[in-house]
């Protein structure tokens, strides 16, 4: 996803628009209407309906219905996101923000649930609502006098799609919800890193199925759809098995503690500086006055400045601006923290802004080896039940 806009909040749940969702919005308005024809003939066959399409051709009226039908589409992708949010909540678990994008929705949960219990019912509760609104759709339908043909195409189109996104979701491709259900089934006798592993190598057979259909029918779409779920369900394997190993384990168990770090004053040139990262290859510093923590300067600070005019303390990231992390955190933490931004190493301090250390992804990387090998010499089915 990309740049989202929040536009509101449901059960104080912020609602936000993906900028995808605003450009692929038209495109599928103008693809309804330039296929009218062709759905009208559809849905008469499948629900036994006598829509007139003439009454819906004519001037602008069909990119009208065409608008009309894909914001009743996204409606119903949004309601079945709440009903996996509202389920969730009911367990006890937040919810960030649900978003609309170009692949539809995603509520994205605040924590994942290691609960088979929780999951399955979480992930069930999407497509239950989305049949329950196809249901509505076509008992509307059936109330509708005949004579309100656009009505009753608006209705009979939100039905059929309601309907197939359940029956989509509940593909066992893992991370859909239907994959979300077959790990949560498998978590019952095993654990969640394992039953995990099983979803996602299931979840990426299907990718690749998709991917075929997507190539023989040289439909993008479905393409991209396959390429999607096989990267998210990497993903996610990925991370299950981060979480697993870092249980229990704190940045200031991994961090490199502050009588190991190289530190550089404040008052000394910028030429000396590069004089100690050609010794030392560290491409970063804690700055340091009178024992005082005052920030980090890197290699990319330097760039471009009067090596034996500047100092460092003139070029250097205050410690005031500086991303930081406590010593108590969760060390998984500290992993998403740095990939989620471009900074190479966290400040480790205490309550007082007193620094301990630093945390890096060298550190990170380096503890999660030694974890998983001792794990392994330990138990060599340690990561696969979690403990």
């Amino acid at each position: 996803m990309f740049r989202s806009y929040r536009v509101g909040r449901v059960f104080g749940i912020p609602l936000e628009l993906d900028v995808t969702f605003l450009l692929v919005l038209p495109a599928l308005a103008w693809l309804v209407a330039a296929q009218l024809d062709q759905l009208v003939g559809l849905l008469n066959g499948l629900l036994g309906l006598t829509i007139a399409a003439e009454a819906i051709a004519g001037g602008l009226r069909p990119l009208a219905v065409g608008f009309a039908a894909i914001l009743g589409l996204f409606v119903g992708v949004f309601l079945h996101e709440l009903g996996h949010s509202v389920v969730a909540m009911h367990y006890g678990y937040g919810v960030d923000s649900i978003t609309l994008w170009l692949l539809g929705g995603i509520a994205q949960p605040a924590e994942q649930p290691r609960n088979w219990v929780h999951e399955f019912w979480i992930a069930v509760a999407g497509p239950i609502v989305s049949v329950l609104l196809g249901v509505g759709c076509y008992l509307a339908v059936l109330v509708v006098p005949p004579e309100f043909d656009v009505a009753i195409f608006l209705l009979a189109y939100l039905a059929v799609l309601n309907v197939f996104l359940a029956g989509f979701n509940l593909l066992p491709a893992f991370p859909l919800d239907g994959g979300r259900v077959l790990r949560a089934l498998l978590a019952r006798r095993q654990s969640y890193v394992r039953a995990t592993r099983q979803a996602a190598t299931v979840g990426k057979g299907f990718a690749v199925l998709i991917g075929l259909v997507g190539l023989v029918a040289l439909n993008v779409f479905w393409i991209f759809i396959a390429f999607f779920i096989y990267i998210a369900a990497t993903a996610e394997s990925k991370q299950m098995l981060l979480d697993a190993a870092f249980e229990g384990v704190t940045v200031g168990e991994v961090m490199t503690t502050r009588d190991q770090l190289d530190v550089v004053s404040p008052d000394i040139l910028v030429s000396d500086l590069l004089d100690e990262i050609l010794v030392k290859r560290h491409t970063g510093y804690p700055v340091v006055d009178g024992g005082e923590f005052v920030g980090i300067v890197t290699l990319s600070d330097v760039q471009e400045v009067d090596s034996e005019a500047v100092t460092v303390g003139e070029v250097m990231t205050p410690a005031a601006e500086l991303k930081t992390i406590q010593p108590a955190t969760d060390a998984v933490d500290a992993f998403e923290r740095l990939g989620s931004s471009n900074v190479g190493r966290l400040p480790v301090i205490d309550g007082r802004g007193n620094l301990l250390g630093l945390v890096t992804r060298t550190d990170l990387v380096t503890a999660f080896r030694a974890i998983t090998q001792q794990q392994r010499i330990e138990d060599p089915m340690a990561l696969q039940r979690g403990t």
